[in-house]
């Protein structure tokens, strides 16, 4: 029998049973067997094994489509993301997702789908312009003291950016300005983010980024508008949208592009570990020269000296030995004093550049209080009985609320 024996009247359907009897009711359909289907694929994707998975759409549907890695390497081109296609196949269930889908055994192009072609005339209509030229692009500094940021507050790229900037150059503080980054009010949320960052004297540079999505997904990104507020801004601005392959108007416009959110962040702040290495090397510089600098000066005193012997009296020479001794003695000390001078100066330096370490003054048992929306706590006058706010330590962050408050004096402050 081709349907399993249930009592209708009576069964509980499970899961796997109703979705594998959906499955064969397409199965039996001959329609359903051999049908071609047009659309413009997005979410394109290409699994190691060799098998493709896309979804083809319209104005008004969509249909998800796999095709195995033996149909697939008889493509006679590469699909991709915004390609019109013809596809021919059969329709079934994919029970273990309970979704149907088009099982694809051949496609064929059909032209570029309606998004690529309106990202190709747009990118024209902007290049047109000027907006894309070389000419307009700032300099990205090479040590900014804080960074803004216009992505979304609940985005895996705003914790890869955080961590890679907290690795490469902890020094800096960033100012991050949420905004949606899909669907149709994205755009006016990231421009309204960016021209407030934009407005701040305190920024130095401005990323834009959200990860990787299909077309549709990174739309938002395309919008004219949004492509002219990066083109005014007076800040330099990265742009790190999707992934490596991912291109949008944006990029485009930026003073620089990266290729993905992490990029974004190792392209604004320089790396710690090269500018430990420059003091080193400077240090190491340092000494060779002083050493340098006292050999030529010994060498001088040691033909002052054979002078002497040569051109004066024993009895003045012997007169004035004790002179020359004390006098490299002095020049001895000096050099020295030079040396410790130069020393000293270093490890002020390191010490700076230790005691500017958020992480280390979180370790020496300090703590950062922040209020609900993300501002820090400096004074009592900051909060009042029943506010919530964060503590950040070193390894982790709790929350806390005020139960009392006391404001202290400057004597009992001294105290």
């Amino acid at each position: 029998m081709l349907f399993r024996d249930i009592q209708y009247d009576s069964h509980t359907w499970s899961v796997s049973e109703l979705t594998s009897y959906i499955r064969e009711l397409f199965d039996i359909d001959f329609r359903l067997q051999d049908v071609i289907v047009s659309g413009e694929i997005s979410n394109f994707t290409r699994a190691r094994s060799g098998h493709f998975y896309f979804t083809l759409k319209d104005e008004r549907a969509q249909l998800k489509c796999v095709m195995w890695q033996s149909s697939a390497k008889r493509l006679g081109f590469d699909p991709g993301d915004g390609d019109a296609v013809i596809a021919q196949g059969h329709v079934s269930v994919y029970e273990a997702g309970g979704v149907y889908q088009l099982y694809a055994e051949s496609l064929e192009p059909a032209g570029r789908g309606d998004l690529a072609m309106a990202f190709e005339e747009l990118k024209e209509t902007l290049a047109s312009e000027g907006l894309f030229d070389e000419s307009h692009k700032k300099l990205i500094p090479e040590i900014p003291r804080k960074i803004g940021l216009v992505t979304s507050a609940d985005a895996a790229a705003l914790r890869d950016i955080l961590n890679v900037l907290s690795r490469r150059w902890p020094l800096v503080s960033v100012l991050i300005a949420p905004a949606l980054v899909q669907g149709r009010e994205a755009p006016p949320q990231i421009i309204r983010s960016l021209q407030w960052l934009d407005g701040r004297n305190d920024i130095d540079t401005i990323i834009i980024t959200r990860g990787g999505g299909s077309l549709e997904d990174l739309w938002a990104f395309n919008d004219p508008s949004l492509a002219r507020a990066i083109f005014a801004a007076q800040h330099p601005i990265i742009v790190g949208v999707g992934h490596q392959t991912d291109f949008t108007i944006a990029d485009f416009v930026a003073d620089l592009r990266a290729p993905t959110p992490s990029s974004a962040a190792e392209l604004a702040v320089p790396e710690q570990a090269e500018y430990k290495a420059a003091i080193t090397a400077f240090e190491a510089a340092m000494n060779s020269s002083m050493v340098n600098f006292l050999r030529e000066k010994r060498s001088l005193l040691n033909g002052l000296t054979r002078n002497l012997k040569l051109l004066s009296p024993r009895a003045a020479l012997d007169n004035n030995r004790q002179q020359v001794d004390w006098l490299i003695s002095r020049m001895d000390k000096a050099m020295r004093s030079i040396l410790d001078g130069r020393q000293s100066q270093l490890s002020v330096v390191s010490a700076t550049l230790e005691t500017m370490n958020p992480v280390a003054t979180l370790a020496r048992g300090y703590a950062i209080l922040r209020k609900v929306d993300g501002h820090i706590i400096h004074s009592i006058n900051d909060v009042v009985k029943g506010d919530l706010f964060s503590v950040q330590v070193l390894d982790g962050r709790f929350g806390a609320k005020v139960i009392e408050e006391e404001q202290w004096t400057k004597d009992k402050l001294r105290k």
